[in-house]
């Protein structure tokens, strides 16, 4: 990942005079200048409504859009582009699969298992869905390496178990959870499957062919995209039995006084204007992405996480909540230092110019499970590099000195 760095403006800011280190991955990514050029291209050359001129300007917008929606598709090896739903985040991404699959398909008496590692977007809509239908929501815990307890996962499947959602790596443990033998498990007693992407798609290689799952959401922030855009892919076969989470113009086939008709595939579920600019701009991010290697990606995660574990470890002021063996996390630690709360850890670092994450993360059934009312939370991406580790482990002695521990 040699000179990556460079590729980011961002990342030559001082912070408090200090040189800033960027830590909060898992919250949301930097964006390299091939992002930011892409964008200022658009509004400059080619910025037009989609879909619906026949002028120029209007071709060529909804080109590069389309366009981005077949790279999408290639990006995580759907069957095509019509299994692809541009949302506005991987938290919308969810909740249309909630509105416009599980509103329809869950019943009195139905069951709905998630993990105990969801981000509340992927735990809410289904609290939700599940007390307006009368269904039961069940919990898969998890062992006491913050993996989750497959055994416990295979008793709470049967007949009733309608659906299964699950993270395919936590926002705060960094688990990797094997969402392909989830999947399996839950297929063989009849249920659909919905994984929540939003941690490992800009990390790592993912195949929705290969993990077999009926939904997979994410969003494009977090791996290089510009905020405001979500993907939802669904396997073709369930998207026509699905009923559209908004109404209005572009999503409608026929509009006549008292009823309407609606388009096939994505479409049907993309009311109004959409976010045009940035879906092209995520574009140009996939291509970044691609032209590093999700293979090298994947890589250098684990050698950061491996040397981080190794040098926060030394502290025995310093708990960290992470799977012991490497390969079963990601690029995420979470931690806490005794005494402390995370919040005054994550302001002195500030202070050092390095940005981390404290608080519950969205995740407050995992951080009440874990035992601590908050924790600190480091996260990489490819432009980190060992030097920043660094930077934070002298930041963290400052804090360690401060509070006498």
């Amino acid at each position: 990942m040699k000179n990556i760095k460079n590729d980011f403006h961002i990342l030559k800011r001082k912070i408090n005079g200090k040189s800033l280190v960027y830590l909060d991955n898992a919250s949301t990514s930097q964006k390299p200048k091939a992002v930011l050029n892409a964008l200022q291209k658009f509004y400059t050359t080619s910025n037009a409504n989609i879909h619906r001129g026949i002028h120029t300007l209007s071709e060529e917008a909804t080109e590069q859009y389309e366009g981005v929606r077949k790279k999408v598709a290639k990006f995580i090896n759907a069957k095509n582009e019509e299994e692809i739903i541009f949302t506005k985040n991987c938290t919308e991404a969810i909740n249309c699969a909630c509105v416009s699959w599980g509103k329809t398909n869950i019943n009195k008496g139905d069951e709905i298992i998630v993990s105990a590692l969801e981000h509340h977007a992927n735990l809410v809509p289904w609290q939700e869905l599940a007390k307006e239908k009368g269904a039961i929501l069940k919990i898969i815990p998890l062992t006491k390496d913050y993996l989750l307890d497959l055994k416990a996962y295979k008793s709470l499947l049967s007949k009733k178990t309608k659906l299964v959602c699950v993270t395919a790596q936590s926002n705060v443990t960094g688990t990797i959870v094997p969402v392909k033998k989830i999947t399996a498990m839950a297929h063989a007693v009849g249920a659909k499957v919905l994984v929540d992407g939003a941690q490992i798609v800009g990390h790592s290689k993912v195949n929705v062919r290969y993990i077999d799952c009926d939904f997979f959401a994410f969003s494009a922030h977090k791996m290089l995209g510009p905020t405001g855009v979500g993907v939802l892919y669904v396997k073709r076969t369930l998207m026509d039995d699905m009923t559209p989470h908004m109404y209005g113009g572009d999503m409608v086939e026929t509009v006549q006084q008292k009823s309407a008709t609606y388009r096939a595939g994505p479409w049907k579920f993309e009311a109004g204007t959409p976010n045009i600019a940035d879906v092209i701009a995520f574009g140009s991010a996939i291509s970044y992405l691609e032209k590093i290697g999700m293979a090298a990606i994947a890589a250098h995660d684990r050698e950061l996480l491996a040397y981080a574990k190794n040098v926060f470890s030394k502290y025995p002021a310093i708990k960290l909540f992470s799977p012991s063996r490497i390969q079963d996390a990601g690029s995420v630690l979470s931690f806490t230092v005794k005494g402390v709360h995370p919040h005054d850890v994550a302001t002195i670092l500030n202070e050092e110019g390095v940005a981390i994450r404290s608080g519950l993360h969205c995740a407050e059934p995992l951080i009440n499970r874990l035992g601590v009312s908050a924790t600190a939370r480091i996260s990489f991406y490819l432009y980190n590099t060992k030097k920043d580790v660094d930077v934070a482990e002298k930041a963290l002695k400052k804090v360690l000195k401060i509070f006498k521990v």
